[in-house]
């Protein structure tokens, strides 16, 4: 058992989730800088986002990542020191930690929880904020935060038996990751958080199974790519004017 080991797993992905959040909530809560705010996805939602409603998805959050997060990450920990030293002093090689990374991105995506017939009594309370913004990519019940935000992410270094610094390193990319897809703004040079009606990480279960078929046909769609300029997409791609206006 090493602490030092346990509490750098626990740590530094909650202390990057928590700081890239905290940056996200002075602009989502104070509409400042406006430099940022124009790059909102749903230009009518969340200015500034509701007091009452932030209060409630921030103590879900916490109890999740308390009282789940970190007893599973506690016992996958044992369970890595019991397969192996994961603590060694001999750090993995960049190529094998990048193979590695992307092991742990094939299992994610293909463990997700969203199965429709679970929609009604679990994966609903995600989708309360039908505007999300960064923290509530956590906001979830406690099941499906076990089942769908967890184990996909835990499962991969397991398998592998994956050195501390790799786990660490991946569990702040999914944290880093998800907080940038729900966070409601596309920002040059970050990944795209145009998505609707997807299941997956990457899409591509989505375009193997079609449940992506309405949302290829929506303007998210064209935007939903890498932004290379600073100008939003919203105005380079606008929305198709409705009827009358």
């Amino acid at each position: 058992m090493n602490p030092e080991g346990l509490s750098r797993t626990m740590l530094v992905p909650t202390l990057a989730f928590w700081v890239l959040n905290g940056l996200l909530l002075l602009v989502d809560t104070s509409g400042k800088p406006s430099f940022i705010t124009r790059y909102r996805i749903q230009e009518d939602k969340n200015s500034p986002v509701d007091p009452t409603k932030l209060r409630q998805a921030v103590k879900t959050v916490l109890f999740n990542q308390v009282f789940i997060s970190v007893p599973m990450v506690v016992g996958i920990y044992f369970l890595m020191s019991w397969r192996g030293d994961a603590c060694g002093p001999e750090l993995p090689t960049f190529h094998w930690a990048l193979m590695e990374l992307a092991v742990f991105s094939i299992l994610e995506e293909i463990l997700l929880f969203h199965h429709p017939s679970l929609y009604k009594h679990f994966h609903k309370q995600h989708h309360e904020w039908t505007a999300p913004i960064g923290v509530v990519s956590i906001y979830a019940h406690p099941l499906e935060h076990v089942i769908s935000n967890m184990l996909p992410v835990v499962i991969g270094p397991v398998v592998l038996g994956s050195h501390i610094t790799t786990t660490s390193m991946w569990y702040c990319v999914a944290l880093v990751s998800t907080t940038i897809s729900h966070c409601g703004y596309h920002l040059p040079f970050l990944p795209s958080p145009e998505f609707n009606q997807c299941y997956g990480v990457f899409g591509i279960l989505d375009r193997l199974h079609s449940t992506d078929s309405k949302f290829r046909q929506t303007k998210q769609y064209e935007r939903h790519t890498l932004l290379t300029s600073l100008t939003p997409l919203t105005q380079s791609i606008p929305d198709t004017p409705k009827k009358g206006q």
